[in-house]
């Protein structure tokens, strides 16, 4: 390590926390992860103890500090990115009065559907930049109020998870704009809490943290928290924001001329940041303020992008057979060209219909098909899935040119060469995998102790390591190939409402 600043950044995700420790070049010099679990539970339960979180965080920071020698001396900010969407619920003197309800937790259906009744799909939208649903924090609250009235008469704050944090290093409480966004309570146009939304949940203002700016120094470490870590009192802390404008960040996407980023995980979603929230006519996408002021990322989000290439391989080659070979066969075989389609809704689908009922089929099945033929489909079927959210972006304005791809599929030329003839875009494989989001929160906190001299240098600390072309002739037949593929979808679409709700985004008639 050298002898300058350092960086702590931690990156609360759903399974665990990453803590990363950055140079004021930018160069990671260590990583950890502390585990912790999630209470699944029935009707749609999804919690986790907020003093889990800050074990893993005191913990993990504990290990880079004894990993890098002379580190703690030069830690010039601790910063946060961290899952989003969630509720922690604190008493007055800012404990937790009950587990936090996360991202995932889904039974507050029928308060997601009073806020539509009261507000309006379309014009909740437009306050919020996103549909009122069951996933966001808003909702959660109301239903805790409606079904635990004693752990609600308790509450006096409600915030997400970073900020939980951030208060037990510093015993200040805030949040910021990129984490506010993703509550369905917070008013884009306005930068403030909103007021019709709160008024329609019968929620009291005083329930939702101060905003504050991602880059700002939110407070420093307490002497009791400097114990419990071992970091230095005194320490500045930096507020840092939610995962996903993080991720954006991590991939080098600040500005309006950074094109756009896809990530390729367990669910997948494309992203760019914009001046402005895109507000979709057909709400195919949301809108998330970005951690880069004044900056917002419009997202469309599928539930099992990457979730679908992995279970046709794990279907077509149950003994862990030869991953690679099979793209492989894939890339020379053929699927839409064929007539052959796959829709990817194995666990229901947001971004482009949120429709929870909605299923997985291969479409235009016939005897000739094989293995390759599968793949090809199901690879297909992700990269149009993806389109039509490139699609809610361009046709509304955004000129896209270059899509930055980073997660775990990523790494497969295959897969990236298909990319780019569907979508008919350049694609550039970045460096990163899992290390986007925590990179992101590095250079939040740098710049806003002024480490870093602005957003621009996660384009330079965000490596290019591939880049694929469209071919000129293949774009064209996709186009019209992606039209059938979601002619496919709208004709089943009345069969889903008739199958069985899927488990993977619970909602209602009325969110969609």
């Amino acid at each position: 390590m050298s002898t300058g600043a350092a960086i702590i950044a931690h990156d609360l995700g759903t399974t665990g926390n990453k803590a990363t420790l950055v140079d004021e070049t930018g160069v990671v010099v260590a990583a950890t992860t502390v585990a912790y679990s999630t209470d699944f539970g029935s009707h749609g339960k999804a919690e986790q103890d907020p003093g889990a979180w800050w074990h893993a965080v005191a913990e993990a920071t504990r290990t880079l500090l004894a990993r890098v020698p002379g580190a703690r001396e030069r830690i010039a900010a601790v910063s946060f990115s961290g899952q989003m969407m969630g509720a922690v619920f604190l008493d007055g003197a800012g404990e937790p009065v009950r587990p936090a309800m996360i991202w995932a937790d889904t039974r507050s259906t029928a308060q997601a559907d009073l806020l539509i009744d009261r507000i309006g799909m379309s014009d909740g939208y437009a306050i919020t930049g996103h549909r009122l649903n069951a996933t966001y924090s808003l909702p959660k609250i109301m239903w805790l109020r409606d079904n635990d009235p004693d752990a609600f008469g308790r509450t006096r704050r409600v915030v997400c998870a970073k900020d939980y944090v951030a208060y037990r290093l510093t015993s200040e409480l805030a949040t910021d704009p990129s984490d506010a966004s993703g509550m369905n309570a917070y008013d884009q146009r306005s930068g403030t809490w909103s007021e019709d939304i709160l008024t329609a949940a019968d929620l009291a203002p005083s329930l939702f943290a101060p905003i504050v700016q991602s880059t700002a120094v939110v407070g420093v470490v307490t002497a009791d928290a400097a114990r419990i870590t071992g970091l230095l009192a005194g320490t500045p802390v930096v507020m840092g924001g939610g995962d996903g404008p993080m991720a954006a960040l991590g991939t080098g996407i600040v500005d309006s001329g950074s094109g756009a980023y896809a990530y390729l995980g367990s669910s997948s979603w494309v992203s760019y940041a914009s001046s402005a929230p895109l507000h979709d006519p057909q709400m195919r996408s949301m809108t998330f303020n970005h951690v880069v002021p004044g900056m917002f990322v419009p997202t469309a989000t599928m539930q099992a992008g990457g979730a679908s290439l992995q279970w046709i391989v794990e279907i077509l080659q149950p003994e862990g057979g030869d991953y690679a070979q099979l793209l492989r066969a894939a890339a020379g075989a053929s699927a839409s060209a064929d007539g052959l389609f796959f829709l990817p809704h194995l666990l229901g689908e947001r971004s482009p219909y949120w429709n929870p009922h909605a299923r997985a089929a291969f479409v235009g099945l016939a005897r000739h098909h094989s293995q390759a033929n599968l793949t090809r489909a199901v690879l297909e079927g992700i990269a149009f899935n993806l389109y039509s959210g490139l699609r809610a972006f361009t046709d509304n304005g955004a000129r896209i040119s270059t899509v930055q791809v980073i997660g775990g599929a990523a790494r497969s030329d295959e897969v990236l060469s298909l990319l780019s003839d569907i979508w008919g875009m350049g694609i550039r494989r970045r460096a990163l995998v899992d290390e986007a989001t925590a990179l992101g929160a590095a250079i939040v906190g740098g710049v806003g102790v002024g480490v870093f001299d602005g957003f621009q240098i996660a384009e330079r600390l965000s490596r290019t390591t591939g880049t694929f072309s469209p071919s000129e002739t293949a774009h064209p037949t996709y186009v019209d190939a992606h039209a059938s593929f979601v002619d496919a979808y709208r004709r089943l679409e009345p069969w889903f409402e008739r199958s069985p709700s899927s488990p993977g985004l619970a909602t209602t008639g009325k969110n969609r």
